[in-house]
């Protein structure tokens, strides 16, 4: 009897569900019958009335900041103007002619690259003809002028005016005077590289003022397809912080989106998105730019909206925390430009032509780049509106000398040689050679000669002395390629391993075309055809304080959560190479660099901290307008030597000899380890990373 009493409990229940389901069809057939017959008319003219569109949100690019979390790089909220082809009701030439009006009334500018002259007789503005090999920019240029005659059917000698007169026919510009036929050519140019269409939103200006941002509002009965979009812009809190070191932020390039429109288009980009150009802004691109969101907008069709709802909220792209310590990069700035400015003032020869110069310090037991510096430099802020001063500036200064700059080492090469030396058991730490000042041991050779007959010489003594006629014999012995290849282990002449571009540099081989014998031996003091960089020098220092321990040099000590600040990514000091010794050779070169200092270094003698240093005075083979032998000076250097810290690379143009590095290395050491407050280590507020 259960079973016929547990029927009856539950029929109200089944009975009930019954109801509710046949309620609900019942609406679902209302409702149908209201959209399709009842009001079926009124809801399919409404349809026919509105579109929705599909708009990307921009997220916000992450940050980079110093090891102790202090602004680098960073946004700052704007506005642009962009224009929307499935909105435009009006004439296009109207509407940007109208669009340029405003903003000639507000002072700005809009999106307009076309490389013709604004004002009557026009002309290219750059020179077709230039060498671009050293200049990137240029070089992009003239590519850019070339596809412009390609695209107008014009060969490539053609003048601008012919250029012009193709393309005010192809946007039906006659009707307008000549002035206005380049401004609106320039713009429907842009557009048409940019892709602009019913997918594709063209950005008319960037950073416009609330001003210009009122006024097309006002207007936007009549500037229909005009959107005022809120964006975030790339700023620099102080431009002079590494300016050759985190690139820009732009947009694709049209010859790069053609090039790589699959590549980019796969990683989510759309043609007038921002991308980092050049240093860590590109090489981190993928981590600083974050996820674009999704807005939907319904319009009417006289253009007003309907109604808007975020589909995909954006996703900012993660801070990018460096090793730089943001005080003390400042401080090694200003020393370096003070140490050239000094040495303008030394007579003619001895440093009155230094011009420019590079330093970078090294953390030794990571790796990492505490401070890197240029001079000339500039201010990254600047670097768009001064472009053209910057780059036809004699000294150079958009060129990264710390990472692109190859320099002759000089005598600060001599400890490979005498490294390699006692590591392969020819000579001992406590072994000497005879320096009668002349070498005259390679039969048929013009003798090269020391600077003076220093007499029974050891590693320490040489190296304290930089004594030629040491590295000569030793150089011999070993051979051009097995200490060449000792250089490359030590980090001269081979890639760092940093996140940005740089130089690979080369040790002289007996590959080298028009080797000879003879070259072993000036080879051996840092001079011949090796060139390296600064940043390689500060590298090779590094590895001597850790007796053999090359790390990867290093940037970028890792990657925040932008919305929570917790760490992403943690990049640990990474060890590239290992130099075994069981003869104590660091040992002895690091005491023959300490006398060096001690001994043979008016700046460093009597320095409270024990330093490493070995200088160089590299020939440059050029002379000043007096007949004077030009000299640049080099130097490496490490402390403290009990338990080391930093590592220096030094490189200053002109200076005449290695002692003018030694004076600006004090002030580094200075600044480090005695800042003039007593301390430089900053309050550890906003300590990122430990």
């Amino acid at each position: 009897m259960r079973p016929k009493n547990q029927m009856k409990r539950l029929m109200p229940r089944i009975w009930a569900m019954i109801a509710f389901c046949g309620t609900v069809m019942a609406i679902f057939v209302m409702q149908l019958v209201n959209f399709q017959l009842v009001n079926g008319k009124e809801y399919l003219e409404q349809a026919e009335n509105t579109q929705t569109y599909q708009f990307t949100i921009s997220a916000a690019r992450g940050d980079i900041v110093d090891r102790y979390g202090r602004s680098i790089a960073t946004n700052r909220t704007g506005y642009k103007v962009e224009l929307s082809k499935g909105m435009m009701t009006g004439d296009l030439n109207e509407t940007l002619k109208e669009l340029v009006e405003i903003l000639q009334t507000t002072g700005e500018s809009w999106n307009d690259n076309l490389l013709i002259s604004t004002t009557q007789p026009f002309e290219f503005t750059i020179d077709q003809t230039a060498d671009s090999t050293d200049n990137p920019t240029l070089a992009r240029q003239q590519n850019q002028l070339a596809v412009l005659k390609e695209t107008f059917d014009k060969q490539s000698y053609a003048s601008a005016e012919e250029v012009l007169e193709s393309m005010v026919e192809e946007y039906e510009l006659e009707q307008y005077t000549p002035e206005w036929q380049r401004i609106l050519a320039g713009i429907r140019y842009q557009m048409q590289l940019d892709g602009f269409g019913i997918r594709n939103n063209f950005t008319f200006a960037d950073e416009v003022s609330m001003k210009t941002v009122s006024i097309i509002k006002e207007r936007s009965l009549t500037l229909t397809g005009v959107e005022i979009v809120e964006t975030s812009t790339r700023v620099y809190p102080d431009g002079t912080i590494l300016p050759h070191v985190l690139g820009t932020v732009g947009p694709i390039y049209a010859e790069d989106w053609q090039k790589n429109k699959d590549k980019l288009q796969k990683q989510g980009y759309q043609m007038d998105d921002l991308i980092g150009h050049g240093g860590l802004e590109e090489a981190l691109e993928e981590h600083l730019r974050g996820e674009d969101g999704t807005k939907m907008v319904e319009y009417g069709k006289d253009g007003t909206v309907h109604t808007s709802w975020i589909q995909e909220e954006p996703k900012a792209g993660n801070t990018a925390v460096l090793t730089i310590n943001m005080d003390f990069q400042k401080k090694v700035d200003a020393a370096l430009q003070n140490r050239i400015l000094t040495l303008q003032q030394n007579a003619p020869g001895k440093g009155a032509e230094a011009n420019a110069g590079a330093v970078v310090v090294m953390e030794v037991k990571t790796g990492g780049i505490l401070a890197l510096s240029n001079y000339p430099s500039y201010d990254l802020n600047l670097y768009n509106t001064n472009y053209t001063a910057y780059a036809q500036d004699e000294n150079k200064p958009l060129v990264n000398r710390a990472l692109q700059g190859l320099y002759t080492p000089g005598s600060t090469f001599k400890p490979v040689v005498g490294l390699k030396g006692l590591l392969d058991g020819i000579m001992t730490p406590t072994s000497t050679v005879n320096c009668v000042m002349q070498y005259n041991l390679i039969p048929g050779m013009r003798p090269p000669s020391c600077l003076d007959a220093h007499g029974a010489t050891d590693i320490a003594y040489a190296l304290e002395k930089s004594c030629n006629w040491y590295f000569f014999d030793v150089g011999r012995r070993l051979g051009i390629d097995n200490f060449g290849d000792f250089a490359k282990r030590m980090g001269l002449g081979v890639k760092t391993g940093l996140e940005v571009s740089e130089a690979e540099g080369h040790i002289t081989s007996s590959k080298d075309e028009n080797y000879t014998y003879g070259w072993v031996l000036m080879s051996a003091i840092g001079q011949q055809d090796t060139l390296v960089t600064p940043v390689q020098l500060a590298t090779y220092a590094t590895t001597i304080a850790n007796k053999g321990v090359r790390y990867r040099t290093h940037l970028v000590a890792g990657l925040l959560d932008s919305t929570t600040g917790e760490l992403v990514e943690n990049y640990d000091a990474e060890i590239v190479d290992v130099i075994e010794d069981n003869v104590g050779a660091f040992d002895a070169v690091e005491q023959g660099m300490v006398q060096m200092a001690q001994n043979n270094s008016v700046a460093l003698r009597d320095y409270p901290i024990t330093v490493a240093a070995k200088t160089g005075t590299p020939e440059r083979g050029k002379t000043n307008e007096y007949g004077d032998a030009l000299y640049n000076g080099t130097l490496i250097v490490y402390a403290p030597v009990e338990d080391p810290e930093i590592a220096i690379g030094i490189i200053l143009e002109n200076s005449g000899s290695g002692a003018s590095a030694a004076y600006l290395a004090k002030d580094i050491l200075d600044a480090y380890f005695f800042d003039n407050t007593g301390n430089l280590t900053p309050d550890q507020t906003g300590v990122l990373l430990q």
